[in-house]
């Protein structure tokens, strides 16, 4: 039960040599776990040079993979560039994902072919039992899963999470509970304030939320993240653009002409007329453009860099605002921030969080901001739960905060209420200058 090309170890053998560590007499209760690696855009390397080149290749990554082996581990090929690694014996979840890590390390560093030097990057799936699966097929699967995760968000390792797995049960059950709620206009919309430190508000963030007949409120990033893996993200955008741009409008009528923002993921920015749809949402409500800013990560570019950036040109030549959310978490942020067309920075709560006591964090959001100030770009932290941390951030000249401290995410009419100009004075006296 050998591979022709590589030598390695098959499926078939993968999944009789799971069983037979999963049924080891010795393992008293112990861990066992599960890597598939994928090699990303190696169908790319098969098409521009041919599929012996790709072989040779292949055959390349086996004998690195071997190399890169723990004691104990044993490798197969799965079929085409898809790999796995049994760990019949696993301390952790964490040990297994480490090990994980290190693998993705050894088979993404350059290979030469004919001296053409190759960078083929990896993704891992890291799957462990008894936590994931109690079988080989299951355990298989879920490492699949992940692997899966990985790749699409470009994260190189990941481990399996059932509340990511739109296949189970439960989580078919959520999206059809869903789907049928935005189709009864029942998630609604919070609005978080971006508070200068004057206390006036600058700007409006619309988060949805979601309360279920029988689970009770569901966190979003659980029901966002199964809109994401399922197809229904771009339904659930369109949902929420029409709703915030609805409010927009009525607001503005009462007088209110605070920018709302709105959250959009890169599959809604690589969806053909993703511009033009927002453009014409825009001029049904007759909303003017300025009133709506968009925040993006820096994941837009890394799918598909050209239609991404003509997207987000054709929105900005609309007159769309711009904002890059979660700043400092990607991978060249510098350099996305370059081909950005945004107008506002967002820096990640991640940072934020220990601004008032770590310097490497501290020292971080002051050569933030000061970056994005010398790019003409205005910076909003968020995250901000404390004094000490709004002080910190107000010295380190911040132009606005997002969080608890400040204001949490309030309904349509409480937001109504803060923005008002007599909230806003009030707001203003309440906070020190």
């Amino acid at each position: 039960m050998r591979d022709p090309l590589t030598g390695l170890p098959n499926r078939q053998w993968l999944l009789e040599r799971i069983w037979t560590a999963l049924d080891d007499p010795e393992r008293a209760g112990g861990r066992a776990a599960l890597l598939l690696i994928d090699l990303d855009r190696f169908r790319s390397v098969n098409d521009t040079l041919g599929h012996l080149a790709g072989d040779r290749l292949l055959l390349q990554i086996a004998d690195r993979l071997r190399q890169a082996l723990p004691r104990g581990a044993e490798a197969a090929r799965l079929g085409g560039d898809e790999f796995a690694v049994l760990l019949p014996v696993a301390d952790s979840t964490t040990s297994a994902t480490r090990i994980a890590r290190q693998l993705v390390t050894a088979l993404s560093s350059p290979l030469d072919l004919d001296g053409l030097t190759l960078v083929l990057e990896a993704s891992a799936g890291v799957a462990v039992f008894p936590d994931h699966a109690l079988d080989a097929e299951g355990l298989l699967r879920r490492a699949d899963v992940a692997m899966y995760q990985a790749k699409r968000d470009r994260t190189g390792v990941e481990v399996y999470e059932s509340k990511r797995d739109s296949n189970t049960p439960d989580r078919l059950g959520l999206l059809g509970d869903l789907r049928r709620a935005l189709d009864a206009h029942e998630v609604q919309l919070h609005y978080q304030p971006k508070v200068r430190f004057d206390g006036q508000v600058a700007g409006l963030e619309a988060l949805v939320r979601w309360v279920h007949p029988e689970r009770g409120k569901v966190p979003p990033d659980e029901f966002i993240a199964i809109a994401e893996s399922s197809g229904l993200m771009p339904h659930l955008t369109e949902y929420v653009l029409e709703t915030a741009l609805g409010q927009v409008a009525r607001w503005r009528a009462q007088g209110l002409f605070t920018p709302v923002a709105v959250n959009v993921s890169p599959r809604d920015v690589h969806t053909p007329g993703f511009a033009g749809s927002v453009a014409a949402r825009l001029a049904r409500h007759g909303v003017p453009a300025g009133a709506l800013q968009l925040e993006i990560t820096e994941h837009v570019l890394l799918e598909d860099p050209q239609r991404a950036a003509d997207t987000l040109a054709g929105l900005t030549a609309h007159g769309v605002k711009m904002s890059l959310d979660d700043f400092g978490t990607g991978y060249s942020s510098l350099v996305h921030l370059r081909r950005l067309p945004v107008s506002e920075l967002k820096i990640d709560r991640s940072f934020v969080a220990r601004l008032a006591v770590d310097a490497e964090d501290a020292e971080i959001v002051r050569c933030t901001v000061d970056l994005a100030h010398s790019l003409g770009l205005l910076v909003v932290a968020e995250g901000v739960e404390d004094d000490e941390t709004w002080e910190r951030l107000r010295d380190l000249r911040c132009d606005a905060v997002q969080g608890w401290l400040v204001a949490a995410a309030m309904p349509p009419e409480e937001t109504t209420a803060c923005c008002a100009p007599a909230a806003r004075a009030a707001g203003s006296a309440r906070r020190r200058p």
